[in-house]
C-alpha cells in the first residue's frame, strides 16, 4: 500500500524559541486587553447607569419601556412597575423593561 501513500519518517524537533513564546503569551494578554476596553467595560458602564436609572423611578415619572410603550408609573413594587398607558388601562411591567426616563409633558407632545 505504500505505493499511493508516502512512508513518514520522524525528524527531530529542535528546542523551541524563549523569544516565541514570550511573544505568543503578549500577544494574547494584548488581545484581552484590546476586547476588554471594547466590549466588556462599555458595557459594564451601560448596565451600572441602566440600573441606577430604574432604582430612581419615582410615581409620576413617564418612561418608555423597551417594546416601546409610553406610560408614566403609578406604582412601583420590587420587581415590578405600573404604567398607566391609557384612561382606565393599567399595564404591569418588571423594572428592567423600563428604557428610559422621558421628560416631563413627553406623553402628551405625543
Amino acid at each position: 500500500m505504500s505505493f499511493f501513500i508516502a512512508s513518514a519518517h520522524a525528524q527531530a524537533q529542535g528546542a523551541p524559541n524563549p523569544q516565541d513564546q514570550w511573544f505568543s503569551m503578549g500577544f494574547l494578554i494584548l488581545m484581552f486587553a484590546v476586547f476588554y476596553f471594547i466590549a466588556i467595560r462599555p458595557q459594564r458602564k451601560r448596565q451600572k447607569e441602566h440600573a441606577a436609572m430604574v432604582a430612581a423611578l419615582q410615581k409620576g415619572d413617564e418612561v418608555v419601556t423597551t417594546s416601546g410603550i409610553l406610560g408614566r408609573v403609578v406604582r412601583i413594587d420590587d420587581d415590578y412597575v405600573a404604567l398607566k398607558v391609557a384612561d382606565n388601562v393599567e399595564l404591569k411591567f418588571q423594572k428592567m423593561a423600563v428604557h428610559a426616563v422621558l421628560p416631563k409633558g413627553s406623553i402628551k407632545a405625543v
